[in-house]
């Protein structure tokens, strides 16, 4: 039996390894948590819709489900015949490796100010416990953005800030201190969100001007501090708490390895998500460079359609599958269920055409649907549906 090493636990690790078993590889998952996060529902967390135990699952319930073998240990550097581990050192037990350690994020001056839901799960934990005392207080100023990445624009995180903006809105609302409260929103870009297509901008503008939610977009930022944002223009943004989801950068294992990488330190791979002009190597979700049209971006689904396809690429190497390598560029599209907190909106973008569908009340409750069969379905109690 071959043995095929994960490295990484996130969403697109989580189903190469579940993938993997199916075709009985001998499957080892290495990650520096000992739990699944499934970001797209902590948006909830600093509204006290859902705790933090709601939104992980512990590995170590996965790998009973699916018989698959979990190390917790940080990985350190990734090269072409081996990785290394802060604990046990340099490996080079594989026959096959699949990376999929995620990506970093860019470090803009005075980071340490903000708090990002994308990130390290403590910060979102750390954002609920600081906007709870601005509550209990009954007054603040409260600004949400993010940043681009010019040497690799797909590498960026707009949609959960939006998700999270418009629920603190609610949640205040909800709670009779909206008009107490001042939200700003600030992003780098002229357009921000204009991947989903210009009715989706109009849309945005229009729920901006009718929550009075303050915008500030095409000025750089300059540098965070502790009471708000310095834009390139000398704007300072004065902000009691800021959330702010820096654009993607290459992982620190990848770039201190020598795996092929673009400038930004993301792997270079093919279609069918092999590391280019490396056999045994994989590479899936944020720690991949992507091709495809220029308002293609990295999102969750595509991840999972890019650990199925690598699954079944490295079955079909070994002649457990017939047919041709399975390629992700037929895959590229945009497509978010985004919550507002009393509502929501579907967001879908490809080729053909870019629409955001307004949910009024059913959104919101379709996305806790979809939590709810996310995390069942990840532990094989209810059977997975395709595409979802």
């Amino acid at each position: 039996m071959k043995k095929v090493v994960v490295l990484g636990g996130g969403i697109g690790g989580i189903e190469a390894a579940i993938f993997l078993r199916k075709y009985k590889f001998d499957v080892e998952v290495i990650s520096d948590r000992d739990y699944f996060y499934i970001y797209p529902i902590s948006i909830w967390i600093p509204t006290k819709e859902k705790k933090f135990q709601d939104v992980i699952i512990p590995i170590k319930d996965l790998a009973n489900a699916h018989g698959f073998k979990f190390t917790q240990d940080k990985v350190l550097k990734v090269d072409r015949d081996s990785f290394t581990l802060e604990k046990a050192g340099e490996r080079k037990d594989f026959d096959y490796l699949v990376v999929a350690l995620g990506q970093d994020k860019l470090k803009h001056k005075g980071i340490e100010y903000t708090y990002s839901i994308c990130g390290n799960p403590n910060e979102t934990l750390k954002y609920a416990e600081k906007l709870d005392q601005l509550v209990k207080k009954g007054h603040g100023k409260l600004a949400f953005g993010f940043g681009g990445n010019p040497k690799a624009k797909e590498a960026v995180r707009g949609g959960p800030v939006f998700e999270l903006l418009f629920n603190v809105d609610y949640y205040l609302r909800k709670l009779k201190i909206r008009e107490n409260f001042e939200l700003i929103f600030f992003a780098p870009m002229p357009k921000p969100g204009e991947r989903l297509g210009e009715n989706a901008l109009k849309m945005m503008d229009m729920m901006f001007k009718k929550l009075n939610i303050k915008s500030y977009t095409g000025k750089k930022i300059t540098e965070f501090t502790q009471d708000g944002i310095l834009l390139e223009d000398g704007t300072k943004i004065e902000s009691d708490l800021t959330c702010f989801v820096p654009a993607g950068d290459g992982h620190p294992a990848v770039k201190s390895g020598n795996l092929p990488q673009t400038e930004a330190g993301f792997i270079v791979v093919e279609l069918t998500n092999q590391v280019k002009g490396v056999e045994n190597v994989y590479a899936v979700g944020d720690s991949c460079s992507l091709e495809g049209p220029d308002w293609k971006a990295k999102q969750g689904h595509l991840a999972e359609v890019m650990a199925r396809n690598t699954a079944y690429n490295i079955a079909l190497k070994e002649g457990l599958e017939k047919g041709n390598p399975k390629t992700y560029i037929e895959h590229i599209n945009i497509l978010c269920l985004m919550d507002m907190g009393n509502g929501g909106g579907l967001a879908y973008r490809d080729n053909k055409r870019a629409l955001l569908l307004p949910l009024p009340i059913i959104g919101h409750w379709m996305k806790k649907g979809w939590g709810l069969y996310y995390k069942l379905s990840k532990l094989g109690k209810i059977p997975r549906l395709p595409g979802m």
